[in-house]
């Protein structure tokens, strides 16, 4: 692990691999630890960067609701990418790391040279046209966004049991499902007060900032070519046409389902790989 000081934070990244940039962005309840079993066969095309977000892992968890947009956390990795020397570079997103990776797109998009989305459909269309299914399955949005101190003192009783739940919750998956070295990451991370803390920011900052910010540019069609990739049996899929919530976002847009829920790239993480490997070595 390495430590970077970038837009006022640390923040923690590991690199492997040689050739082409490629920064891999993880999700929520998780650490970079979720590119264990991705990150190895990519480095073996790309120069590979897997980075904790702001709030997560090992990285900073600095305090405020502003300081969790996905304007701030995008700018974290700019940075990083730049201090490393790749003003251009691929960039591979699940979860809130494919929010904070669809808003880099936007606001650096001359840097960003081809983009994978995983499971995810845009934060504006979520939250403008939210249906009960979704409300229902993806609670946690409107839990974690509560005012300080309400969901941090709930979830610090049991952390967990609270984020295991989220991680067996979105499609059916165990826990045997998740490499052992993955959860001790995760667990690791959540048991900290900080990273609890930070975590609820980032769904009250997606709340309080970002949908305004989508809203100042919800028209844009990026000049990127994209990859969607979405759990075939996760709740995204049940409730949308997934690949169809992405029409006009991108100049070019394609998409596959892989087999499982919203965790697919730690439970069908071959399958993952593959297609990543399809989209990027064009």
């Amino acid at each position: 692990m390495t430590i970077a000081e970038v837009n006022g934070q640390k923040i923690a990244y590991d690199l492997q691999g040689s050739g082409p940039p490629l920064l891999l962005l993880h999700g929520f309840p998780q650490t970079r630890a979720m590119w264990g079993a991705i990150a190895p066969t990519l480095a073996a095309h790309f120069t590979v960067v897997t980075a904790d977000l702001r709030g997560y892992g090992a990285s900073s968890k600095p305090e405020g609701v502003a300081a969790y947009s996905f304007r701030e956390m995008g700018r974290d990795m700019l940075e990083l990418m730049a201090q490393l020397g790749h003003e251009s570079f691929s960039l591979v997103g699940h979860d809130r790391g494919a929010r904070t990776a669809h808003r880099m797109a936007r606001d650096a998009p001359q840097r960003v040279k081809r983009i994978a989305l995983l499971d995810i459909i845009p934060t504006h269309l979520l939250l403008s046209e939210l249906t009960t299914p979704v409300a229902k399955g993806y609670y946690h949005w409107f839990f974690l966004a509560q005012p300080a101190p309400f969901p941090e003192t709930l979830i610090a009783a049991d952390p967990d049991y609270y984020f295991e739940s989220c991680l067996t919750g979105w499609g059916s998956n165990v826990l045997e499902d998740f490499a052992p070295a993955h959860l001790a990451a995760y667990r690791e991370s959540w048991r900290d007060p900080a990273c609890i803390a930070g975590m609820c920011n980032d769904y009250r900052a997606a709340i309080e900032y970002d949908f305004a910010l989508d809203s100042e540019d919800i028209a844009t069609t990026l000049p990127i070519p994209a990859l969607i990739l979405y759990g075939a049996d996760g709740p995204m899929a049940q409730a949308y046409d997934v690949p169809a919530t992405w029409t006009g976002k991108f100049d070019s847009v394609s998409s596959q389902g892989i087999a499982g829920g919203h965790f697919f790239p730690d439970t069908a993480p071959d399958a993952t790989v593959k297609a990543l490997l399809g989209f990027f070595l064009i």
